[in-house]
């Protein structure tokens, strides 16, 4: 292998101060070098940063690349020498290869169709409306995070799943805490036991009550409890927490580019193609990682079996040789195509639903609040720790004229 490939030296790299949106600048270095990397894992296992678009989809769409979770024994910040990693639970589809990934996503792919998810529009519009009116009637200033961009996911996500009324406050505090990446271990483990423990009950009450929802049209299968709870999981936070970001990360990145906020406010057929616009541009949904299960040539490099691929969606969405002026956020941009919802057989289930969700809610927000604005300075605004999975803002404080 060629010494002149370059080296990143830390993961997750930090952002530049006053650049929330960018990926951090030695990722974009990185990418400068190169569409791939290598990467001393703290384990001093020797593996690879993938951060040009064409080598991330290649590796997505390669089933040479593994994504079971007991071959992930490498881990970007933390020494993992020793540890056995257990297999993923039973449904848990997300950390598995065919056939089992199979199993499980297949069950669910005619509930999440695009047909499907634009029967939800107006339900979505539904949820928006009232959550607009609470925050107008309540007055300025107000946290996009709690009043909008956390409320509209989750209640859909829970309906989806059948969750009662009554449990969604307690069960979206304990999502948050083991998505949020700002939870101390103990913590963590005490919210997802919780979780876990609240879905099996809901597994258990839909199997004797069944009502209509996702969750109660999979117990009509041979499907376990087990496997519908993993399942559950996977919905949840693949549903909740990145659409969630999106929409009051999105909001900042509008509010930030007032033309292109004018722009989206003016020309309402130009939602569909800002949302996928936003997508690119931000790529909440960081980085994945990905095990060779044979010695592959990737870019130019010999990736040894069993070698640790780190995956950069954030700088594969802003590779130069993929998309045109790639940091610059372009309501009106053609070259789409972006790795936001990933690429190949993993590829996000529920991304019609969050599309469906962001072409609702932006335009109604914006439109809704003409004025709306940053309530204090952009460098003030909070971003979520680069541990967690998916990248964010903790709160968003708006106010606009009242």
């Amino acid at each position: 292998m060629s010494e002149t490939v370059h080296t990143v030296t830390t993961m997750p790299a930090a952002r530049q101060p006053g650049c929330p949106f960018d990926p951090p600048a030695e990722l974009i270095d990185a990418r400068r070098h190169g569409p791939i990397s290598r990467y001393p894992f703290p384990d001093g296992h020797e593996g690879w940063l993938v951060t040009g678009y064409d080598l991330v989809r290649s590796v997505l769409a390669d089933p040479r690349f593994s994504s079971r979770k007991e071959l992930m024994l490498h881990h970007p910040t933390i020494d993992y020498s020793g540890v056995q990693v257990p297999p993923a639970p039973p449904g848990e589809f997300l950390l598995m290869d065919e056939p089992q990934h199979s199993r499980y996503r297949k069950p669910l792919v005619g509930r999440f169709t695009v047909r499907r998810m634009r029967q939800l529009t107006e339900r979505v519009e539904q949820i928006t409306a009232d959550h607009l009116d609470a925050m107008e009637k309540a007055g300025p200033p107000a946290d996009l995070v709690t009043a909008f961009a956390k409320p509209i996911p989750a209640i859909m996500i829970c309906e989806l799943l059948g969750v009662p009324y009554e449990d969604r406050g307690s069960f979206q505090e304990q999502i948050d805490k083991f998505l949020g990446g700002e939870t101390s271990d103990e913590d963590l483990i005490a919210a997802y036991t919780a979780t876990q423990q609240y879905l099996a009950e809901l597994v258990a009450a839909k199997r004797a009550d069944p009502t209509d929802d996702v969750l109660s049209d999979l117990t009509d299968s041979d499907l376990t409890d087990e496997e519908l709870r993993g399942m559950s999981l996977i919905l949840l936070a693949a549903g909740l927490d990145t659409t969630a970001n999106m929409l009051a990360l999105g909001t900042f990145a509008l509010l930030r580019h007032p033309a292109q906020l004018a722009a989206l406010r003016a020309d309402p057929t130009l939602t569909e193609q800002a949302v996928e616009e936003l997508l690119r541009y931000l790529s909440v949904a960081k980085t994945f990682m990905r095990t060779a299960l044979e010695d592959v040539e990737l870019g130019g490099q010999t990736i040894k079996a069993g070698t640790a691929v780190i995956l950069s969606y954030n700088t594969a969405n802003r590779d130069p040789e993929r998309f045109s002026d790639p940091h610059v956020l372009d309501l009106r941009r053609q070259d789409g195509g972006h790795l936001a919802f990933g690429h190949g057989i993993h590829q996000c289930l529920g991304q019609q639903l969050a599309r469906v969700e962001m072409r609702v809610a932006f335009p109604a927000l914006i439109n809704r609040f003409p004025t709306l604005r940053l309530a204090v300075p952009a460098e003030e605004i909070g971003l979520r720790p680069e541990t967690a999975d998916i990248h964010g803002v903790k709160s968003l404080p708006v106010t606009w004229d009242a």
